[in-house]
């Protein structure tokens, strides 16, 4: 039961992480009047979809991301040559509602004829030869295309990515990373409240854990009991002064005396040193004393932990660069195992690591790689100051480049993290 919850809640942070960020994009390209097609968690095989509106929302085999993909990002809509012959179903408003292009003869309540002429972008019309009878029909900005079970719904200029101001575009693609630092701030206050702020020059020692096989376990030590003196010397809140008398009495027996709730007991132990280790050590480690977190501190300190953090993850990527290693690189398996990990320590411990990996993620795909949100940025940058925009061929052939990269690197650090899983 323990590693079901502990799958479920890795599964439901990585959920989290990636429909935030994706939810960043689609709001905002929906406030700019942009038709967002689908709103995808995952990539590969669909596992799960329904529509809503205009958007398709899936869930996809393949965790590795997600995406929001707008109209007029890749060329999908299919084409309508002069000649073809197609059939149209009118509204109640007598426009044209849907665009049938194969198994015409099936179709009922249907209008066939022979394509003259079709706009569904500009002027959104078709003209159409019934019967040697041509007449011109307009077109709703929301019809549909439909070739056997594949229906696309049509985006005239102003519903698509390309048609919106530098500024539009460039906020839809911004809030990704946005949502993901707004995300993180709230989970680094939610691990304070949870946590709360360490007191200052405590009263007394706290036990927190008892390490398996050492002396402290085989004394019967346990978690929460307080420490009141150690040798007949009074602790206090001197951590410090029991690991000194500890480390002191490598393989010499030692008199604590502990509280547990309202009786007092003692125990003798002798320390024992670890591989390596000069000093003598019990394996216990302390619950440092906390207390609740107010409002103005939860926010100020939070704040501070997204500026230490975001310092960490900057120095984390010069070490790499400086240092690169295969084996410094943890891709999804690997961060899927440390989560694990992490979750079984508790819920207050995954909140604390679910925001550093929300604050990273927003911080990496801000980087200027191709395909990811930085990349676009720069383009859309380099169109404001030429006041045009940049070849989209050119520009779709830098991100397919750069996400066939990310690919190759992604199986390359998955394929090492099965590696050392199987070598333990």
């Amino acid at each position: 039961m323990e590693m079901v919850r502990v799958v479920f809640l890795t599964v439901f942070m990585f959920f989290v992480l990636v429909t935030v960020h994706e939810w960043g994009h689609y709001y905002f390209a929906k406030r700019a009047g942009i038709l967002v097609r689908e709103f995808a968690i995952g990539f590969g095989p669909k596992l799960f979809s329904y529509k809503r509106n205009e958007t398709q929302f899936t869930l996809r085999l393949l965790p590795f991301g997600g995406y929001a993909r707008m109209a007029g990002e890749d060329p999908e809509i299919i084409e309508i040559g002069p000649g073809q012959t197609i059939a149209v179903r009118l509204g109640q408003d007598n426009k044209v509602k849907n665009i049938y292009l194969d198994s015409l003869d099936t179709r009922r309540n249907v209008i066939r004829g022979e394509a003259q002429y079709t706009d569904l972008e500009n002027e959104l019309k078709i003209r159409l030869d019934v019967d040697g009878e041509v007449t011109v029909y307009d077109v709703h900005p929301q019809a549909m295309l439909i070739k056997g079970t594949q229906q696309t719904q049509i985006a005239p200029k102003d519903r698509q990515f390309g048609s919106k101001t530098v500024g539009q575009r460039a906020i839809a693609i911004f809030a990704g990373p946005v949502m993901n630092f707004i995300l993180a701030f709230v989970l680094f206050a939610l691990h304070l409240q949870m946590a709360g702020i360490p007191i200052e020059n405590p009263t007394y020692v706290k036990i927190g854990d008892v390490s398996a096989n050492m002396p402290a376990e085989e004394a019967g030590l346990q978690k929460g009991d307080i420490v009141v003196s150690v040798n007949g010397e009074k602790i206090g809140g001197d951590y410090q002064k029991m690991i000194s008398l500890t480390s002191a009495s490598k393989g010499k027996e030692m008199q604590w005396t502990l509280q547990r709730g309202e009786e007092t007991y003692n125990v003798a132990m002798i320390p024992r040193s670890m591989e390596g280790e000069e000093g003598g050590k019990v394996g216990i480690t302390p619950e440092l004393p906390t207390r609740q977190a107010g409002f103005g501190e939860t926010f100020s300190k939070s704040g501070i932990a997204m500026v230490d953090t975001t310092k960490a993850i900057f120095m984390g990527f010069k070490q790499l660069i400086n240092n690169f290693n295969m084996d410094d690189i943890s891709g999804p398996v690997g961060t899927a195992k440390m989560t694990g990990q992490i979750a079984q320590q508790g819920i207050q411990y995954l909140t604390y690591w679910a925001a550093i990996l929300s604050l990273y993620l927003g911080i990496f795909n801000l980087l200027p790689i191709p395909a990811l949100d930085g990349s676009r940025l720069v383009f859309l940058g380099v169109e404001a100051l030429r006041g045009k925009p940049v070849d989209p061929g050119h520009e779709g052939m830098v991100h397919f480049v750069g996400f066939a990269m990310l690919f190759l690197v992604m199986i390359a650090v998955t394929y090492n993290d099965i590696l050392r899983l199987i070598s333990g």
